[in-house]
């Protein structure tokens, strides 16, 4: 593991006040761009102008890109037009296109304005693309090189315009128009021999996407390749841009995040939750409980139905929590498995059916375990009637817990709603629901109860 040079923001603090900025500056140039980064987040305004200040152009911009949106839009505010112009010189495209995304649309403009001719064609081109999309994510700075050189000619090029791509592990071969047609590893240039052409090591054995597809179908190539960075095309497949292994790991981050939301049955935060404000906090999470409010109101509806039931053996009651957390305990497993299994593309839309069928006879298997502990209990406590309908309940209610865990994701997923709001607090209010409805109807038949 490496080390390097320790310090606390106590120290930084002192060189600031005592203004020893050369000796500040010599110190930080051994700092990797994140523990900078970090160090800035720690210090008041003034003290961030002053290191952030202190900091090469270049190095700046890659500690402006480990900062928090809040702290990044503070910086904005305190730097000069001509800082502000340099800084979003030196941001790679991807890391300025995500900038933009996170401002309000007149600071965005106000941003925009400071950008050279080249740099304001490219960043208006991606912010172009649809959000959630490949095209907002992707950056430019790549090298490419045509099928007919030779391997010599096309090193020279690599050297060349190496240093301003974003990776030069994987070169990219266009023809004359710029449509794709290969990528290769680096290595393959190197072990070539100097006078054969791109054209003889190329395989055309490639993965590409579509500036319009969804960042999360990136995030599965990736995963399922093991690429560093994946071309991407328009519609006529000329090569627009590439997506890179770390702007990727942000979005399944992000993703993933986006996911335990909705599982909890709050909205996705648009920032981190300590930048998050109480308001949005309450806004984020009041609808949903006051949708699983009035649900819930339909198990208080059927209890009440089935007041005679009740009156007439009051020993059920004792089980129908048990009963009922069992239901959606199933239900929430079920769900979780087939959101997770949708997400990773484990599981298609198509193979519901199949899915189904799975969780039936898993499902089954799981009740009638359980039905043998809770019978035990049952007979102990109240006799084998009352056990032989919680006992067959327990079955039935992991069963129909089970299956509505399992389908409902599909369903949201067939009308275009993601499978993620089939969240734990939904599942197990919708199996209350029918835990509730099988167990009375089953102890008002089997004990003969009119």
């Amino acid at each position: 593991m490496t080390t390097f040079p320790s310090t606390n923001v106590e120290d930084v603090r002192t060189l600031v006040a005592d203004r020893q900025l050369a000796e500040l500056r010599a110190m930080l140039a051994f700092w990797p761009e994140p523990e900078v980064a970090d160090l800035l987040m720690e210090l008041n305004p003034t003290e961030q102008m002053v290191v952030f200040r202190l900091l090469p152009r270049q190095i700046s911009s890659e500690v402006f890109t480990h900062l928090d949106t809040e702290q990044q839009n503070e910086l904005l505010t305190q730097l000069n037009s001509e800082e502000t112009r340099h800084l979003l010189a030196n941001l790679s495209p991807d890391d300025r296109t995500q900038l933009f995304e996170e401002l309000p649309g007149q600071a965005t403009q106000k941003l925009l304005n400071l950008l050279g001719p080249e740099d304001l064609r490219e960043a208006r081109q991606l912010l172009g693309y649809p959000e959630e999309s490949v095209g907002r994510l992707m950056t430019p700075d790549y090298v490419a090189v045509r099928p007919t050189w030779t391997i010599s000619q096309a090193l020279h090029h690599i050297r060349t315009r190496g240093r301003d791509s974003e990776t030069i592990n994987t070169i990219y071969v266009t023809d004359g128009r710029w449509r794709f047609l290969d990528a290769i590893d680096l290595r393959r240039f190197i072990m070539a021999e100097p006078e054969q052409t791109v054209e003889q090591i190329m395989d055309r054995a490639y993965i590409v996407l579509s500036a319009f597809d969804d960042r999360e179908q990136a995030v599965r190539a990736l995963r399922r390749y093991d690429l560093a960075s994946l071309p991407v095309v328009d519609s006529d497949g000329v090569l627009v841009g590439i997506v890179t292994f770390d702007d990727l790991i942000d979005v399944a981050d992000e993703e993933t995040t986006e996911d335990f939301h909705k599982s909890a049955a709050v909205a996705p935060l648009r920032a981190s939750y300590s930048e998050t404000g109480i308001r949005e906090l309450v806004m984020k999470r009041a609808p949903w409980l006051i949708v699983l409010v009035f649900v819930n109101i339909f198990s208080g509806a059927i209890i009440a139905a089935f007041e005679d039931t009740i009156a007439a053996v009051v020993a059920l009651v004792f089980f129908m929590p048990l009963l009922i957390a069992s239901s959606g305990n199933a239900g929430s497993q079920s769900a979780t498995l087939m959101v997770r299994a949708m997400a990773m593309g484990d599981i298609k839309k198509s193979d519901w059916a199949r899915s189904l069928r799975k969780e039936v006879l898993v499902s089954a298997l799981l009740g009638v375990s359980m039905a043998v502990a809770v019978w035990l209990v049952a007979f102990f406590r109240t006799g084998s009637e009352v056990a032989m309908v919680v006992s067959l309940t327990m079955i039935i209610i992991v069963i129909a817990g089970s299956l509505i865990g399992t389908v409902l994701p599909f369903i949201l997923s067939r009308f275009g709603l993601d499978p993620a709001t089939a969240s734990g607090p939904l599942i197990t209010s919708l199996s209350d629901i029918a835990g509730v409805l099988i167990y009375f109807s089953l102890a008002t038949w089997l004990l003969g109860i009119v």
